[in-house]
């Protein structure tokens, strides 16, 4: 899944060797790190710390022989390091929230240098920087924006990364109904896509289930409220943080229904025989690149873990061009509803 050109990725290096920054000799962190050319060319021989909640990003980084962290671990540790990268993330209180983090994580005298494509709000970032560090400077290339903080001095605004630390926290939704967070899909309201697709499933669904792409559990609630004879249901999230989400979300179902949540890439296959599969697969990276090759690749993989006469009920983008490998991989295809540029697709695996 990861990207084969990174622009973000290649220009974040840029300032160390065209703008004067000194790469350090001590350990490096890397928040929202990303594998490709650019890190390896760079950072060969650096002891890097990669944070990375998004199992393909974070299993690419560790096949080529980087140390992934995840969050808690971060959090937990006392380590600061004299540069922190980032790629932040295009939602806002996300990114500041990052930002913050790194301003944490930083040892006296180091520097933050960030980067994001221009259509990825990236003067909003070297704003926000600014506003948090001041700003060390900033250069321009591909299509993107590279910006470095100040070096650290202690004597930067605590208050306002306290502020920013916080907006990202998990938090109440929808009347309380859930509990959600910035910079996960959907964050703060329920998707009209799955809503679609919630209206559209039969409440006579047994058995063993799977959600693939579950996200913070929306889908997977309401299939368990609706569908009394479910017995079982696995969730196969690629974001960490989501599924820690959707695992509080499903806390009360836990003692009636056996539930598997799993930090999965969905496209590298699954393991399991399902009575019925729910979706509503995603077409994009976080990194915002278009991939409509993950959602045939979920089509496919849903079809390959049905039993045989199971089902799938999906949704997509009505646009998406899903109809030929929905076509090759089930027995029978019909489309369910259609609305609001959305459309529902059940699929039925033939009997041996």
């Amino acid at each position: 899944m990861p990207a084969s050109h990174d622009a973000p990725l290649e220009t974040l290096f840029l300032p160390f060797s065209s703008a004067g920054l000194r790469w350090p000799q001590g350990p490096v962190l890397f928040l929202r790190a990303r594998d490709g050319w650019p890190l390896r060319e760079h950072a060969a021989a650096t002891q890097l710390v990669c944070a990375q909640s998004f199992r393909p990003f974070a299993d690419a980084l560790q096949r080529s022989g980087w140390q992934v962290c995840d969050e808690q671990a971060l959090e937990q540790s006392q380590e600061r390091y004299p540069v922190v990268l980032v790629l932040p993330p295009r939602q806002r209180d996300e990114a500041r929230a990052l930002f913050a983090q790194a301003l944490a994580k930083l040892a006296p005298g180091g520097i933050i240098v960030a980067c994001q494509a221009n259509n990825e709000g990236a003067r909003s970032g070297e704003s926000d920087l600014q506003q948090l560090t001041g700003l060390g400077g900033k250069l321009t290339k591909n299509h993107c924006r590279a910006y470095w903080s100040v070096p650290a001095d202690g004597k930067h605004d605590e208050a306002l990364r306290k502020r920013w630390a916080a907006l990202d926290a998990p938090r109440r939704i929808l009347d309380g109904r859930f509990l959600s967070r910035p910079g996960v899909f959907a964050w703060d309201r329920i998707d009209p896509a799955s809503a679609l697709l919630v209206d559209q499933l039969p409440t006579d669904l047994a058995g063993r289930g799977a959600d693939l792409g579950a996200g913070w559990g929306y889908l997977s609630t309401e299939v368990l409220a609706r569908c009394p004879k479910v017995t079982a249901l696995d969730l196969y999230e690629a974001e960490s943080r989501a599924l820690a989400l959707a695992r509080h979300n499903l806390a009360d179902a836990a003692g009636q229904v056996k539930l598997d949540f799993r930090w999965h890439d969905v496209t590298a296959g699954i393991d399991g025989r399902y009575d019925f599969v729910v979706s509503n697969p995603p077409f994009h990276t976080p990194a915002r690149e278009d991939r409509p090759d993950i959602g045939r690749r979920f089509i496919a993989v849903a079809a390959q873990s049905l039993r045989p006469g199971g089902q799938l009920f999906m949704v997509a983008n009505r646009h998406l061009p899903y109809e030929q490998i929905l076509n090759e991989s089930f027995g029978q295809v019909r489309v369910a509803a259609e609305r609001d540029g959305f459309k529902v697709i059940v699929g039925t695996r033939g009997r041996a």
